[in-house]
């Protein structure tokens, strides 16, 4: 789950927009250890990465040859990727959107970190019909943090699913490859005080 702190209460594009602004850089700028681990040996494909942020995975994943569209609702976010990307020399295909609006496309990869989805609505079904057949679905989140702390921000933790409920919810026709606690290294950004993440990898077999 995101760090409470950084969450904005409604998770509304205003709100996000906000956020950004208070900041010229909210995260470290660098990709996501778990992603890196995780798809290094998949062979390049076309690529989803939800809530991409000021864009360091989306970017990562290009540079290694993958096809990728991101998606985020802040438009601040995504200008920062844009400019960040132009830098890299890279292409990405940015969207402002969210995962509940996507509807009819698929990728060889799906790609989602500390993405918070509601138990409540399409999130997690936008999600893994996202996933194409034969294609994988990599989600990462932290492992612990205060819910008490949370609720004083206005987060509540029981409205958002965890890597545990989502691994539970993803039923026949999928096949876990990776669902496990592991340490991380983060040395700057929003949330480089957690150490610790929960990373599920998985395909979509049907």
């Amino acid at each position: 789950m995101c760090d409470p702190v950084q969450v904005p209460n409604d998770h509304s594009p205003q709100d996000w927009d906000s956020r950004y602004d208070e900041e010229s850089q909210i995260w470290s700028g660098n990709p996501n250890q778990a992603l890196v681990a995780e798809v290094t040996s998949l062979h390049p494909g076309t690529a989803l990465e939800v809530g991409c942020g000021e864009g360091a995975d989306a970017i990562w994943l290009a540079q290694q040859g993958w096809q990728v569209t991101a998606i985020d609702i802040s438009k601040v976010a995504l200008d920062r990727a844009r400019k960040a990307a132009d830098g890299a020399g890279v292409n990405v295909n940015w969207r402002e959107s969210s995962i509940d609006q996507l509807e009819g496309e698929s990728f060889d990869l799906v790609a989602a970190s500390y993405l918070p989805i509601r138990k409540e609505g399409q999130g997690l079904a936008r999600l893994l019909e996202a996933v194409a057949p034969g294609g994988t679905l990599l989600v990462v989140h932290h492992a612990e943090f205060d819910p008490e702390h949370a609720k004083a921000h206005g987060f509540d933790p029981d409205d958002y699913l965890t890597v545990d409920e989502v691994a539970a919810d993803l039923g026949p026709g999928w096949a876990v490859d990776v669902h496990e606690r592991r340490e991380r290294e983060v040395s700057g950004g929003a949330g480089a005080h957690h150490h610790e993440d929960v990373v599920l990898r998985a395909r979509w077999i049907g």
